[in-house]
């Protein structure tokens, strides 16, 4: 090229979630039969949308209001009604104005950070869902900067990492929240909330709280909306019905606005997200148009907490096996519908291996493997999918010095579900002693 047109971020954007896909596809044309378990598709996985929302957005689709345009914000019923909503839930007070819709978190990810100054950075939990510490990483052409969760503690936030980060490093200007978390299953209590929020309150800084499981909460656990506790701070709030209704192919999520009032600058930036979002003049109305109805729907309360007694109960099958497996930590999952299993530091070596039936699927995953750069987990990870056919991703693609892997609750067949996580716990054995 005359020039170069590479952004200087564009390194940064990766998403090992969907890119194993490609691998397992090819096995899959060698005989090799799998279960996905790497991505957060509810549907994918066999969910089954009751009849009664279908008819919601069915009678939707016969409205020829649904095939128009929308107000760039927009529908306005339904800011309105998702306003009352966190109204009536928090503390903070907001309007339908400070409500902006997107095609889907990603778009709203990519635009939230993508609209930032430059040298201004969000520092963010590690491990991290990809899309936000790639989304962060690429807008500043650098690699993330990140706050330690704890597997030792139950993935909870570091607050005492996160307060030496914040205070060394002037250009950190947000900080992120996700909870209840993607990749980890961790709900974070309140008290860990209310320390981030003093210290973005000490230092002049921002929130972003994702917070699209936060009504899939499980285990006795609880946790507060951060509009309970933000006060006077700034913050930005993701949320959406991807993974809540579930509807993932609706692409439609929105983010709530707190304080653009009580800072010129902050409010400014809000101002150019939605400028930006003018400039493509709105998002997808039918999904929009159908969240009042749904959610307001007297079987929706039954039907989501259907859903999260199945993931609770799921999520101590995989505990229970999964707890007293030498060599690895386990913390169980009380939200959304993840679990991250970390290697204990140093029992990963380069020698491990298990055997693999196919020979075409061997030697395609030996080539895999001897890429230079492929990580230990990773490697692991292509050894478990090429010998048992389970597909999960590499812990350490989520942005973390941990290595192990993140595996999804989705599997709606028990039996199933739990043949899987048994065939794990027996296969990570087998692995870490063939290497000794």
């Amino acid at each position: 090229m005359r020039n170069n047109i590479v952004h200087i971020g564009a390194g940064e954007l990766t998403y090992e979630i969907r890119a194993i896909v490609e691998i397992a596809d090819k096995l899959k044309k060698l005989g090799l039969e799998t279960n996905m378990e790497n991505i957060g598709d509810p549907i994918a996985k066999g969910e089954k949308i009751p009849a009664w929302m279908k008819k919601i957005v069915a009678d939707l689709a016969m409205t020829d209001c649904s095939y128009g345009y929308c107000a760039t914000k927009g529908v306005l019923e339904t800011r309105q009604y998702l306003a009352e909503m966190t109204n009536r839930r928090g503390k903070t007070q907001i309007t339908a104005e400070d409500i902006i819709f997107f095609n889907g978190l990603g778009d709203a990810i990519q635009k939230v950070y993508g609209l930032l100054r430059r040298e201004a950075r969000v520092i963010g939990p590690s491990p991290t869902y990809s899309t936000h510490s790639s989304g962060e990483a690429s807008h500043a052409g650098q690699k993330p900067v990140c706050y330690r969760l704890d597997p030792n503690n139950n993935w909870y936030p570091d607050v005492d990492d996160l307060r030496q980060s914040v205070k060394y490093n002037p250009a950190i200007s947000g900080i992120l929240i996700i909870n209840p978390d993607n990749p980890t299953g961790a709900v974070w209590p309140e008290r860990f909330l209310k320390e981030i929020v003093d210290i973005a309150r000490e230092y002049d800084l921002f929130l972003i709280c994702d917070e699209i499981y936060l009504n899939i909460v499980y285990n006795g656990q609880s946790t507060k909306p951060i509009s309970d506790l933000i006060g006077d701070v700034p913050a930005i709030s993701m949320k959406g019905i991807s993974k809540e209704l579930p509807w993932p192919g609706s692409r439609c999520g929105w983010i709530e606005v707190y304080n653009a009032d009580k800072d010129p600058v902050f409010k400014q930036y809000i101002d150019s997200i939605v400028n930006s979002k003018m400039v493509e003049v709105c998002s997808t109305t039918l999904p929009q148009k159908a969240i009042p109805s749904i959610l307001s729907h007297p079987e929706y309360p039954k039907w989501l907490n259907e859903r999260i007694q199945r993931y609770e109960k799921y999520s101590n099958i995989a505990y229970t096996i999964l707890k007293e497996v030498p060599g690895i930590k386990v913390n169980r999952t009380n939200g959304a519908f993840y679990m991250s299993i970390a290697f204990n530091p140093g029992v990963l070596n380069h020698r491990q291996f298990l055997p693999i039936e196919i020979s075409e699927v061997r030697k395609l995953v030996e080539g895999l493997i001897n890429q230079p750069g492929v990580s230990p987990d990773k490697r692991f990870v292509y050894y478990l999918l090429a010998a048992t056919g389970i597909c999960v991703v590499p812990l350490s693609s989520f942005f973390t010095p941990e290595l192990g892997f993140r595996i999804t609750l989705l599997e709606r067949d028990e039996k199933v579900f739990t043949r899987i996580f048994n065939t794990i716990a027996e296969t990570i054995t087998a692995y870490l002693a063939s290497g000794e």
